[in-house]
């Protein structure tokens, strides 16, 4: 069933790019990787999309929700939080819902009180630090609660965490917030900070890279895990005479079960997404004009995905992995790539494929070596997660 369109009005975001939209979208033009060291010890090499620079720390009203993650979630909001406000001024502050999707929280605050007590010789019983409050710091909801509190939102908030798809599926989230008339502007996104948790964890996993992820390469080394805090504003309605940045057109979901950490490999769920998303839209797959991959550069993710792309695409519609600048920012990977593509539709440019080439044989997809310059109107945004559960936002230019 075709479903209603709704516009995307503003967005901003952080990531191993840049700290501002504007230094995150000059580097992707550039195809400068985003690519540095981890921001604390390992014991094995890893590069991160760490973002650059320091993270400025929390106010000193907000300090007791202290994290990594939430300090990100407020360096991200800069460049949407004057749309926010018009947004609050225009539907009322209790019709501005807020969505986010993570995959770990608020863990680094909880890793880093943890280490303190391991190096002090784990005493017993172990006392935790005044300045440590689980609830405000740890869980999910704790670095939302701080996006909500900082924007004065009283609308509904919810997070979504289904690993790497998170802040994809709460496009879905937010349209039915939308269609149900419990909202008339969704704040939506994805933040998630680097953590011993993920980096070890995918180290663990056989995963990660020491050198700069190439996905669908040959001979492709692993990912690289990173960071970002990406932001989109749904409204119901354009606003006034504006165009909207894109329309959010469809969001194809579906889950495989075909695995805990891998994909199917013939890539069926990850087709069945995108196949949902072009028909809530009621298009074709001949009108989408770019992929943006979720193209994590392991192993059997990107054969999985260059399969689903091949059947459904052929072999010319142009697709990138943008990971190969910023790293696989995980829980927030849904929500910057879903700002690459509003990008690459605003400026007519699809992101050179980074580290790609060589192709590896298995690829049957059209991977651009450089920077493609080319007027676009539907573009398709892939994020697919652990346990198969798969995501696919379809978005189309503010101007029709």
């Amino acid at each position: 069933m075709v479903r209603q369109p709704y516009p995307i009005t503003a967005y901003g975001l952080c990531c191993g790019l840049g700290r501002t939209t504007a230094e995150v979208v000059g580097a992707l033009h550039a195809g400068t990787r985003g690519l540095r060291e981890v921001p604390f010890a390992v014991p094995f090499e890893a590069i991160t999309g760490t973002v650059p620079g320091d993270v400025p720390p929390l106010p000193p009203h907000l300090a007791r929700k202290e994290s990594r993650t939430g300090r990100l979630a407020l360096l991200g909001l800069q460049d949407v939080r004057d749309a926010v406000h018009a947004a609050k001024e225009r539907w009322g502050t209790a019709r501005v819902a807020t969505v986010l999707g993570t995959s770990t929280g608020g863990i680094d605050r909880t890793e880093t009180v943890h280490f303190d007590w391991f190096g002090r010789g784990a005493p017993t019983p172990p006392a935790l630090p005044s300045d440590y409050v689980y609830l405000e710091q740890h869980p999910f909801h704790a670095f939302e609660d701080l996006v909500v509190a900082d924007l004065g939102l009283e609308g509904p908030a919810f997070v979504v965490s289904t690993a790497c798809s998170s802040s994809a599926k709460v496009f879905s989230s937010a349209r039915r917030l939308l269609d149900l008339g419990l909202a008339d502007a969704v704040l939506v996104g994805g933040v998630d900070g680097l953590c011993n948790t993920t980096v070890r964890g995918f180290h663990s996993l056989g995963v990660m890279a020491s050198e700069p992820c190439r996905p669908f390469g040959v001979d492709r080394p692993g990912m690289n895990v990173g960071e970002a805090a990406a932001y989109l504003l749904l409204e119901r309605e354009p606003r006034g005479n504006e165009l909207p940045k894109a329309w959010l057109r469809g969001v194809g979901e579906t889950s495989d079960a075909y695995h805990m950490s891998s994909p199917d490999p013939e890539g069926l769920g990850a087709k069945r997404a995108m196949e949902a998303a072009l028909a809530q839209a009621g298009v074709g797959p001949e009108v989408v004009g770019y992929v943006n991959a979720h193209g994590t550069g392991t192993k059997y993710n990107d054969a999985a995905e260059s399969k689903a792309l091949h059947a459904l695409f052929g072999a010319e519609v142009p697709v990138v992995s943008t990971k190969a600048l910023t790293g696989h920012t995980l829980g927030a990977c849904g929500a910057v790539e879903a700002i690459f593509s509003i990008v690459a539709l605003e400026q007519g440019w699809i992101p050179a494929g980074v580290g790609s080439h060589p192709l590896d044989a298995e690829v049957e997809v059209h991977v651009p070596e450089t920077v493609l310059e080319r007027p676009l109107r539907f573009v398709l945004s892939n994020a697919f997660a652990f346990g198969g559960n798969n995501a696919s936002v379809l978005l189309e230019r503010g101007a029709r």
